[in-house]
């Protein structure tokens, strides 16, 4: 069986620093993968990399089988691959309908876009009391909440999302860990990096561990959480 996506041998770089050192996972469909570590690890750059954003000095991605390397962006979500980013990166401005139609650019099914934008409103329902808010108004929760939502509506086969719990209450940290599990249940395909280790090895059913660029350790969820380096470095254990 194909995997959805498939990261060969991935190094970036930013000039002369080489941040993703010859990384390779794979995600089969319907699976939740995390990736965790600590700051500077090369997790997010990544993301970016998969995404379009940055490009690749080595290696290969392959999405559905095919190269996406070297492809723009927005052919990338074009193709089915939807990005939450990291500091959630909402336009404040603009209501938070206006973003959700931001992630449906793409689309031109009038009717399956509005269609979407209710399904966002049923898993986020404080969105949908909040419609016509502008969306910079929003506690950093419900911003987190609309970047998913937003994300979602370009009907993805894959979503990435980076940092979903960061800076967030204990309180809104589970509703958005909730929401990834339900979107799982849903058949939904999830990349995740996150801080919160302990939450992350919960939902995955693999789990990477980067340190400096490099791949560490692998092993499915429930095994990292249960592993003595995982848990003192990345657990707070002794």
């Amino acid at each position: 069986m194909t995997a959805l996506l498939e990261v060969q041998d991935l190094r970036v770089a930013y000039g002369k620093i080489e941040a993703v050192k010859g990384i390779s996972f794979s995600i089969e469909e319907g699976q939740v993968v995390t990736l965790i570590g600590t700051n500077g690890a090369g997790k997010t750059t990544t993301l970016r990399t998969i995404s379009g954003l940055h490009q690749p000095t080595a290696g290969s991605i392959l999405f559905k089988g095919e190269r996406i390397d070297g492809k723009p962006a927005h052919e990338i979500v074009r193709m089915g691959l939807a990005h939450s980013p990291e500091g959630r990166r909402i336009f404040a401005r603009m209501t938070i309908e206006e973003n959700l139609l931001l992630g449906a650019f793409l689309r031109r099914d009038t009717p399956g876009i509005q269609a979407d934008v209710e399904r966002a409103y049923e898993l986020f329902p404080i969105l949908g009391e909040r419609r016509k808010q502008a969306a910079g108004t929003l506690s950093g929760g419900e911003q987190q909440m609309l970047a998913m939502g937003r994300a979602l509506m370009s009907q993805p086969k894959l979503l990435m999302l980076d940092e979903p719990s960061m800076g967030l209450s204990p309180i809104m940290m589970q509703k958005i860990m909730s929401t990834i599990t339900e979107l799982r249940a849903q058949g939904m395909t999830i990349l995740l990096v996150e801080q919160n280790a302990q939450a992350a090895l919960s939902l995955a059913d693999q789990g990477h561990v980067m340190e400096v660029g490099r791949i560490s350790l692998s092993g499915t969820g429930a095994d990292l959480l249960h592993d003595e380096s995982v848990r003192k470095a990345y657990l707070g254990e002794d």
